[in-house]
């Protein structure tokens, strides 16, 4: 019994003494050695070849850090990295530990080919080893044990008691191991006997938004971006795939000998040669924190790997754009990023090239019956747009900007718009958005009520593309109408009406159009994406932070068009073919081209009874 007594203090002891003061780079360096034909550099592993994979290994020795996330694309080291952490363990912290795989074959061929030939090389772990002939459980001197499992395999995520545990490409695992939960939740389980000292490394190459390692990403206390350091101007950042110039996305050949990367801030052409020399000096960042390191995630693309050059990178693109599945490829295993599967988006060349009319700034097209703006209303200023509508829905945006005041989007939308042939138009209905400084969009629009309703973006699909309903004003007996915007029906529209012409009922610019408005109408795209077991289509930002607000005010342009009753216009037109007189303009009929107009208080009190 005392025997006993004393075997288990001693094992407390074991288990309470710190761990050595090394770090796990340092142990790499000091120990771990790469056999021809495992690494392009056989030999001592030197952890100043692959400088980024530094942080990532040493958060395994920071106290404060219960689980590492590394977002990772492939040709980066990343399995090399959980490797050294696996050695680390052995040498400086024996414990149980778990290596999880997608498939417990997999498993089995890591374990073969990777593990136990890391065991083999590095004396440090050879002396440490009791090879026993199993593949999948591994045995160390002072209790240190490694096992091996497949995430498709429950009975063995559930088997025993662990306190590291590595996910190698968590992405690729199944939704569930058998007829139990997620494999992830499984393996996290055998933790609980080491609640306070264990650790958990989830490492994958992304795959979509709704992926577990992009999950985990977006869920760390502490997301991490690697930064680097421009020869010429000395400004940092992290490398981007849009800085790179590719002359001729249809040849790989030229992508790869003649593509550049250029500086963000000085413009300067970065060789590759000066990029190895930046990647000595990288220094992970924060880009979120919320002040904890519990959950710590860093995030990389290829750009980073030794292995890879800028004209590499340029040919993987160029042969994978046009092809659905290698181009998902590309975004997961080179930019590591998550696949959105899309099912619609714009182009700003596209538009420019191919939609802006012959019509210039300010000038009515021929043919128009109803002016309609969207107001987008942020802290800074205000960005509108003002847009001609003909009677089979085809579209022109004759005017957009940004204002800083609300008299001078009173301004604007009261403004007289002419047409070539003398004929003179005003903006019937302007639809503002009450998203934010909500007050004083309720005020303005309650002191303009005969062109100005609030408007506000459903945040979910709805039934009909727009619903009114009634808030309570001071001063209105009947209250005013709030607008509740479909945002994604009228994305819809015009996303479809795009690529019409103007016998279908095209969507057009002005001649004068700039670069900046185009790109804010494309800031979107329509993706298709799982949310409670079923497939939705939801428009969704390109890029995050990316400006989306001239996109807005169409919407709301489009959705002024149909308050106006702009889609029944054509039947009335028809209707009232033998009165050739009259001018139809939105709900009201006008006198022809230079006779006084009726006032837009009977185009509101047409509205209003809608």
């Amino acid at each position: 019994m005392a025997e006993q007594l004393a075997s288990w203090v001693l094992e407390a002891l074991r288990i309470l003494a710190p761990a050595s003061r090394q770090t796990v780079s340092q142990w790499a360096d000091g120990n771990r050695v790469l056999e021809f034909g495992e690494s392009s550099r056989p030999g001592p592993w030197r952890t100043d070849f692959v400088p980024y994979l530094r942080a990532i290994m040493d958060a395994f020795n920071d106290p404060e850090v219960e689980e590492i996330v590394f977002v990772k694309p492939t040709q980066v080291g990343g399995t090399e990295a959980l490797l050294n952490i696996i050695g680390y363990i052995i040498c400086n912290d024996p414990a149980p530990m778990m290596a999880v795989y997608p498939q417990k074959e997999l498993g089995e061929s890591i374990s073969e080919n990777r593990i136990q030939r890391m065991l083999r090389q590095c004396p440090a772990l050879a002396a440490r080893w009791l090879p026993d002939g199993k593949r999948m459980e591994l045995h160390f001197a002072d209790g240190a044990q490694l096992n091996i499992v497949g995430a498709n395999s429950p009975s063995d995520l559930a088997s025993r008691a662990i306190k590291y545990l590595f996910l190698d490409e968590e992405d690729k695992f199944p939704a569930r191991a058998g007829k139990e939960s997620s494999p992830t939740a499984l393996a996290k389980e055998r933790q609980r006997s080491y609640t306070g000292s264990h650790k958990l490394l989830r490492t994958s190459t992304p795959t979509v938004e709704d992926g577990p390692i992009w999950r985990a990403w977006l869920a760390a206390d502490t997301q991490m971006e690697c930064f680097v350091t421009c020869p010429y101007c000395g400004s940092q950042w992290t490398f981007a795939f849009r800085q790179l110039n590719i002359p001729d996305r249809k040849n790989p050949t030229r992508a790869k000998q003649e593509s550049l990367y250029a500086c963000k801030e000085c413009g300067a052409i970065i060789t590759d040669a000066d990029r190895l020399r930046m990647l000595q000096g990288c220094e992970w960042k924060p880009v979120r924190t919320n002040e904890s390191r519990r959950r710590l995630g860093f995030r990389l693309n290829a750009f980073y790997s030794p292995w890879l050059s800028f004209g590499d990178i340029a040919a993987a693109w160029c042969e994978s754009y046009q092809q659905p599945e290698e181009l998902q490829n590309f975004i997961n295993s080179v930019l590591a990023e998550p696949f959105l599967d899309v099912e619609g988006q714009l182009d700003a060349e596209f538009l420019l090239n191919k939609r802006q009319s012959v019509f210039p700034r300010s000038e009515v097209p021929p043919d128009t019956v109803l002016l309609t703006g969207g107001v987008d209303v942020q802290r800074a200023c205000f960005y509108w747009t003002i847009r001609a509508w003909l009677p089979n829905m085809a579209s022109f945006n004759i005017a957009h900007g940004q204002a800083l005041s609300w008299a001078e989007i009173e301004w604007l939308m009261n403004e007289i718009y002419a047409a070539r042939n003398g004929a003179q138009y005003q903006v019937q209905l302007c639809c503002i958005d009450s998203g934010d400084q909500t007050d004083d969009v309720y005020d303005f629009c309650s002191i303009n009520q005969e062109w100005a309703v609030p408007v506000k973006g459903s945040s979910a699909r709805m039934n009909e593309r727009f619903r009114v309903r009634r808030i309570e004003r001071s001063g209105l007996s009947q209250g005013m109408p709030l607008v509740i915007v479909d945002t994604g029906h009228y994305k819809d529209l015009i996303y479809s009406r795009v690529y019409r012409d103007i016998e279908q009922g095209g969507w057009y610019l002005h001649a004068d159009c700039d670069p900046e408005y185009a790109e804010q109408i494309c800031s979107e795209q329509k993706i298709i994406e799982r949310k409670g077991g079923r497939l939705q289509r939801v428009w969704k930002p390109r890029a995050t932070g990316r400006p989306n607000h001239y996109f807005d005010c169409e919407v709301y342009a489009a959705c002024a068009a149909d308050l106006m009753g702009l889609r029944d216009l054509h039947s009335e037109l028809v209707r009232r073919q033998n009165q050739p007189e009259l001018v139809a303009i939105g709900n009201a009929y006008a006198q022809p081209a230079g006779q006084e107009q009726p006032s837009r208080a009977f185009v509101r009190h047409s509205f209003r009874r809608r």
